[in-house]
């Protein structure tokens, strides 16, 4: 028993120091997850959106507070866990036009792949084409998940699409940076967004 005991202690102090070893996240934009950090965090979070709501252990909610943090958003352990952990597993992917992977990916095609890895969803592979099949949403009644979408004027087309989290920041892939978490309080996101959708799943 006693043995037992100094096991399962050893194996949650390997675990903590894994996290806690980790550099600090730069402030502003964050970019860069570390893929085995990311790897390990979606294991410890649900893949069936169904599971989303039962009790979290200690390690579980050690994991979510991790997610939650590199995402940089304050979370009330009621949003998806899967969709969190999926978006933190592609952060600092570069950006690479008319893809769709972790070695390159741009706005459209980071949406798409994780819209089918959590839901099971296929999207239209452009955002003009995301906003025509969303339900729209106003800006105020935003949930996590929701798409957000930008144009650079009246009149303008739709040209960037991205992942709402909460608190105002949604993950997308930049031509600047390639994934990462912006504000939708930022200047230049402020003064481009133009809508949001509710993808039906």
């Amino acid at each position: 028993m006693k043995n037992s005991l100094l096991y399962c202690l050893a194996a949650a102090s390997m675990v903590l120091s894994f996290f806690f070893e980790q550099a600090p996240a730069a402030s502003g934009n964050l970019v860069v997850a570390s893929s085995q950090q990311a790897s390990l965090l979606s294991g410890l979070l649900p893949t069936d959106e169904g599971d989303n709501s039962r009790a979290l252990s200690p390690s579980d909610s050690v994991a979510y507070d991790k997610v939650a943090e590199r995402l940089g958003i304050e979370t009330n352990y009621t949003e998806n866990k899967s969709l969190l952990a999926t978006v933190a597993s592609w952060l600092g992917t570069p950006y690479r036009y008319g893809s769709s992977s972790k070695s390159g990916t741009d706005c459209s095609g980071f949406v798409s792949r994780v819209f089918k890895e959590v839901y099971g969803l296929t999207l239209q592979r452009s955002s003009r084409s995301m906003f025509g099949s969303v339900k729209r949403v106003d800006k105020d009644e935003m949930q996590t998940g929701d798409l957000v979408f930008f144009r650079r004027g009246p009149g303008q087309p739709i040209y960037h699409v991205g992942i709402y989290l909460k608190d105002s920041k949604f993950a997308h892939a930049a031509t600047n940076g390639g994934v990462m978490v912006s504000s939708l309080h930022q200047a230049y996101y402020s003064r481009n967004f133009y809508a949001a959708g509710r993808v039906d799943r």
